[in-house]
């Protein structure tokens, strides 16, 4: 039997088991898929469909070169016919290598990008972590026990301080919620039952609540 039909049916097997793992693969994941694995499914099937017509005019051109080389009384196509088709056989075999040669390279520069842009991500999410550990680990300075607007003085927060040592006129203290900051407050006033602060950021619809807790901004500025 033709050693390049056996290649060929051979190839064609994996490429289906292939195209079928990649299916599914989506189809389990497709809501989870991101738009590099989409590319990088669609570069490879592709690739795949590149390599099936590569060995198809493989074959194709064996035929030829041993009808040119052998013909006979039978042959449906003359020596001249076989030379000319050997040749825009062997000039499509070329331009199919540099193609692929050109697919392999970009696929390569995809999944550069894509482990690079990975990274960056996870760099970023452990930031993230990171800072709100930082600032859930922060020592408590107070808390808001009012938060007042008014038309005539602007809008101002009455603290409960929990510890006076870390409190002064002009400290700013930034409101910890959820992991996050809201906001930040300087205070501006301290007396014998707390400390009034004004806002250093403006609030919008989300504001400071009774209860909100209060920590040191230089702790918000290590964990940046």
């Amino acid at each position: 039997m033709d050693t390049l039909k056996i290649l060929l049916g051979a190839t064609l097997a994996l490429i289906l088991g292939a195209l079928i793992a990649w299916v599914g693969k989506m189809n389990t994941g497709m809501n989870e898929a991101s738009k590099d694995d989409v590319a990088r499914m669609r570069q490879t099937i592709a690739e795949m469909e590149k390599e099936i017509q590569r060995l198809h005019d493989e074959k194709e051109l064996r035929s030829l070169k041993q009808a040119a080389e052998e013909p006979s009384g039978t042959d449906l196509v003359t020596r001249e016919e076989a030379e000319q088709s050997t040749e825009e056989l062997e000039a499509r075999l070329k331009l199919l290598e540099e193609e692929k040669a050109e697919a392999e390279l970009n696929a390569k520069r995809a999944d550069d990008e894509a482990q690079f842009l990975t990274g960056r991500e996870a760099e970023s999410r452990d930031k993230s972590a990171r800072r709100a550990r930082v600032i859930n680990d922060a020592m408590l300075i107070a808390r808001v026990a009012q938060w007042q607007e008014d038309p005539n003085f602007g809008d101002f927060a009455v603290l409960q301080v929990v510890s006076p040592e870390n409190v002064q006129t002009g400290s700013v203290l930034a409101i910890r919620r959820n992991g996050g900051v809201l906001g930040k407050l300087r205070v501006g006033e301290i007396t014998i039952d707390g400390a009034i602060a004004n806002p250093v950021t403006q609030f919008g619809e989300i504001k400071p609540e009774p209860g909100d807790e209060l920590i040191l901004d230089e702790v918000v500025q290590l964990a940046n």
